[in-house]
């Protein structure tokens, strides 16, 4: 597994980076559906599909690393669910495709 590049003040690549990386591969494992879902949701869909805990301070974290460029620069949304003065948020993942530009060769005109 490739070790993702994260940053921070508290940051440690020899304690961190390994834990970070598989939290940010199991939060776009989820989300890459493109559905709305709460922290708690992608929590949940998590513990039940891997069986790990991640709290949803981390998930949230995750999700903002996915808008960063050497994470792909993705797009996530959010948006209030329900009364709006619950402060509910849910979250939508829509992960930005690579363009691949094929160079072309160059053209000799003799």
């Amino acid at each position: 597994m490739t070790v993702q590049r994260f940053d921070g003040a508290t940051f440690d690549p020899r304690l961190d980076g390994l834990r970070l990386t598989r939290e940010l591969g199991a939060v776009v494992l989820v989300m890459r559906d493109g559905n709305w879902r709460t922290l708690e949701e992608i929590q949940e869909v998590i513990i039940v599909g891997g069986g790990q805990f991640y709290p949803v301070q981390s998930i949230s974290a995750r999700l903002r690393d996915c808008r960063k460029e050497r994470f792909g620069r993705h797009t996530v949304d959010r948006r209030r669910r329900g009364s709006p003065y619950k402060g509910l948020f849910e979250y939508r993942l829509l992960i930005r495709r690579r363009r691949i530009i094929q160079r072309q060769p160059d053209c000799d005109i003799s």
